[in-house]
């Protein structure tokens, strides 16, 4: 469990979070790091990049990496339709995007519902899991973005 989210636990705070679809399943990421959500637009694909990233947008003069979540989970692919989005994310200063099967909704979530990330058979599992969120009639795995990213910027 990660010091956030052990923190809030203690007091009873209500955590925020942009949940998404990926391969049928609910994941969420913190709000406080998403700065926009975006329909998919053209993506320029880049030489020798790993198979995960996407390519490259232009967002307001600005270069922005686009990670497709499908790949980068192993998931097989899906054609990107009117419902996909990328996500656009600040996390340690640089931005970047992720390709997701669509967007849900804004949730707020009580820290007493989240539980730390289970252990798995194998740790890649839960590697980019900061936890799960026992709703009423789903369970919302919770993304460690800054896992994500970090070893995506390191790979």
């Amino acid at each position: 469990m990660t010091a956030s989210v052990e923190n809030s636990a203690a007091g009873g705070d209500v955590l925020q979070f942009v949940t998404f679809t990926l391969n049928n399943e609910q994941y969420a990421v913190d709000i406080l790091n998403v700065q926009e959500i975006n329909r998919i637009t053209e993506i320029t694909k880049v030489p020798n990049s790993p198979d995960y990233v996407e390519g490259v947008i232009n967002l307001r003069g600005k270069v922005i990496p686009v990670i497709n979540l499908r790949k980068k989970f192993s998931f097989e692919e899906k054609p990107k339709d009117d419902t996909s989005r990328i996500i656009i994310m600040e996390i340690n200063g640089i931005t970047n995007g992720l390709i997701v099967d669509s967007v849900s909704e804004v949730l707020r979530v009580p820290s007493s519902i989240v539980e730390p990330a289970p252990p798995m058979s194998s740790d890649l599992s839960s590697k980019f899991m900061k936890g799960i969120a026992k709703m009423n009639d789903r369970l919302i795995i919770l993304l460690d973005i800054d896992k994500l990213i970090g070893e995506t910027v390191q790979s």
